[in-house]
């Protein structure tokens, strides 16, 4: 399944022009902050920062990458996390026996219910800190019983960045991130956004984050999207509010009496509040001529179109729009949303070109962003330094083109072990079937196991905004 493969004719020999050269310098003038110093990089760093296009690097060198990359986090792991060091011993595993690509097929998978598998109060403390690899920093945790957001709250004072998502079926998934792994997720969400709208990206987009404001979480998708601030001059959030394991607890639980009729009524008005900032939003940068631009949950997006609709109003932005949807694929009612239909509502009242409407798939366990092309709405794995596997029932890789479990090994979490299978239901095909961008690609509808649960960062958003406000109209 994964030996090397001829990249796509035209692929490898393809130069990226002077002006590509200039766009992407740009790009890394603003983001400087998120990249380490030259003379500190390790093979992990010259596979995230060095390539200037993510998803056109040929793919016999990208798999070279990837084996450096995938091996230095590997003994990292072994060496520095007791947790990790075990399960490979107990497999019967060790670095030395990765030699070539195939191997690394041969690299043992945490599951990610392991990230829900957790204690409560200062155990959970210390199950957290048995998670780092690598030394871990002073962490003082005041309160004798501390809640799940104390815990988060200590952790991060100290200068780690841990993140939570997919609390749907009751247990949140936590993934403790040093710095430098954190700033590798932004900057990496970041660099395939600008790399794959090449060359449509620039300064002077006004950006709308339709997730929690980065400042105020802890929610993954929310706190990574701090690096839209800088490089994004205009950058404007759709959730307004603190968003924490204990708000989501309460509003999944529900609230009775009078009290609960109070909350859920202010909560309605926050709702259609935000929905009229945004269509204000559009209809300020129509006038003005700017270049808009939406990223996040999809189902605060679908609510917008669907007033609009009903008001018999469209937008006719073109070109200067662009969509980059995160997950979350549900309406408002918890019906699945078809991608295809959602760039088509896009399209008909806000006027942005399908070819600008891109998903992206990606998760808290995972640094990786696996982001549509515009030519035919794959998703495009980074292969420099993340190894996608497609697993049949018996836990070995299947062939290109079947359905099968997603796994991955993901070489920029260095904090963690990033090896991990999920419960994600994916399809790999060797090649995208329509653009010429070299590797391997991942079919664009991802599903979940049926015993896996619901997940992801905007599917919790979701909840957490329709059990605020119940049934009501956008």
């Amino acid at each position: 399944m994964h030996d090397e493969q001829a990249s796509a004719p035209g692929a490898t020999d393809r130069s990226r022009d002077l002006s590509y050269a200039h766009y992407i310098a740009k790009f890394d003038r603003l983001a400087a902050g998120y990249i380490p110093a030259p003379g500190t990089w390790t093979p992990v760093d010259d596979a995230l920062y060095g390539p200037p296009d993510p998803f056109r690097v040929p793919y016999a060198q990208a798999l070279e990458m990837q084996l450096r990359a995938v091996r230095f986090a590997l003994e990292r792991h072994y060496h520095q996390s007791r947790i990790y060091h075990k399960l490979c011993r107990e497999r019967g595993f060790a670095p030395e026996q990765v030699r070539s690509v195939a191997d690394l097929d041969r690299v043992p998978l945490l599951p990610d219910t392991f990230f829900k598998d957790y204690p409560e109060g200062r155990e959970f403390a210390l199950w957290l800190g048995n998670i780092v690899s690598g030394e871990l920093p002073r962490v003082v945790i005041q309160r004798s019983n501390p809640s799940a957001d104390d815990v988060v709250q200590a952790f991060n004072e100290a200068g780690m960045a841990v993140t939570f998502s997919s609390g749907t079926s009751g247990r949140h998934t936590f993934i403790p991130r040093d710095r430098r792994t954190f700033l590798a997720a932004e900057y990496i969400m970041a660099k395939s956004v600008v790399a794959m709208t090449y060359p449509h990206w620039q300064r002077d987009w006004h950006g709308y984050l339709l997730m929690p404001d980065p400042r105020r979480t802890s929610l993954f998708a929310g706190r990574a999207c701090a690096v839209f601030f800088d490089v994004i001059g205009d950058v404007r959030v759709a959730v307004d509010r603190e968003v924490t394991t204990e708000v989501i607890r309460l509003a999944m639980a529900g609230q009775g009496g009078i009290k609960g009729r109070i909350a859920r009524h202010v909560a309605r008005r926050r709702w259609q509040r935000m929905i009229t900032d945004i269509i204000r939003w559009l209809e300020l940068h129509e006038r003005d001529g700017g270049k808009v631009m939406f990223f996040g949950a999809p189902f605060i997006l679908q609510r917008v179109l669907e007033r609009l609709r009903r008001q018999g109003r469209r937008f006719a932005f073109g070109e200067r729009g662009w969509v980059g949807s995160a997950g979350g694929w549900k309406t408002f009612e918890g019906e699945r949303i078809p991608l295809a239909d959602f760039r088509a509502q896009v399209e008909q009242v806000l006027g942005i070109p399908q070819k600008h409407c891109l998903d992206m798939y990606a998760m808290v366990e995972s640094n990786a962003c696996m982001l549509q092309c515009p030519e035919g709405h794959c998703l495009h794995v980074p292969h420099p330094f993340f190894r996608p596997l497609v697993l049949g029932d018996d836990g070995r890789p299947l062939p290109w083109g079947k359905w099968g479990r997603f796994a991955f090994l993901d070489a920029a979490a260095l904090s963690y072990p990033g090896f991990i299978m999920t419960g994600d239901r994916v399809r790999l095909l060797e090649r995208c079937p329509t653009c010429d961008r070299p590797g391997p690609v991942l079919d664009p509808e991802v599903n979940r196991f049926g015993d896996a649960g619901v997940r992801g960062c905007a599917e919790e958003l979701r909840r957490l905004v329709a059990a605020d406000l119940g049934n009501m109209e956008p």
